[in-house]
């Protein structure tokens, strides 16, 4: 008798790599915290006031002023979590690239996000910290009382992951998109 009858299924298995986002805050006492995240980095505020934040793209400002209630970066392997419910898009596991998403988005009115090339080097400012106090979380790592929060891939630490043929993920995906519920 074979004891290990789901080898056959484990080589058959469909394989994707994935690489966590690597976050480095700076808090308003001027302390640096650094976290990894699988799913997403995200930055809420804390307050009842809305936060205003500056965002920059490998050192280039391309939004001098969101007005929000927070913004997320997001892997693929997250995009269909907390990024999908603040309506990201979903991303196949297999794209080299990241969602930027606004949570409840107030200026500008017309921005809805961003899909951004994986080696994106994300730099989010926090505009009036102590009247508007932001917390960042990448995953389950919290930082309450942020400045500036700097996102990138990171470009070692990953992980393979396995997934049973016999369930396409692929598809699994494509439902996910066209769902009617």
């Amino acid at each position: 008798m074979d004891r290990w009858p789901s080898c056959e299924r484990i080589e058959r298995a469909h394989t994707a790599s994935l690489f966590p986002l690597q976050m480095e805050v700076t808090d308003v006492a001027g302390r640096t915290h650094a976290a990894l995240a699988f799913n997403e980095v995200s930055l809420l505020r804390q307050t009842n006031q809305a936060t205003h934040l500056q965002v920059q793209l490998n050192g280039i400002v391309k939004l001098e002023s969101l007005v929000c209630d927070g913004i997320l970066v997001s892997t693929p392997a997250g995009s269909t979590a907390y990024n999908l419910s603040a309506r990201g898009p979903i991303l196949p596991l297999d794209a080299n690239v990241l969602a930027l998403t606004p949570i409840s988005p107030f200026r500008p009115r017309q921005w809805r996000g961003a899909i951004l090339p994986h080696r994106t080097e994300v730099l989010l400012r926090v505009l009036d910290p102590e009247k508007r106090p932001v917390s960042a979380t990448a995953d389950f790592h919290e930082v309450r009382d942020v400045l500036t929060v700097q996102i990138r891939q990171s470009g070692g630490e990953g992980v393979r992951l396995l997934f049973d043929p016999e369930h396409n993920l692929e598809q699994r995906i494509l439902d996910e998109q066209f769902a009617s519920d």
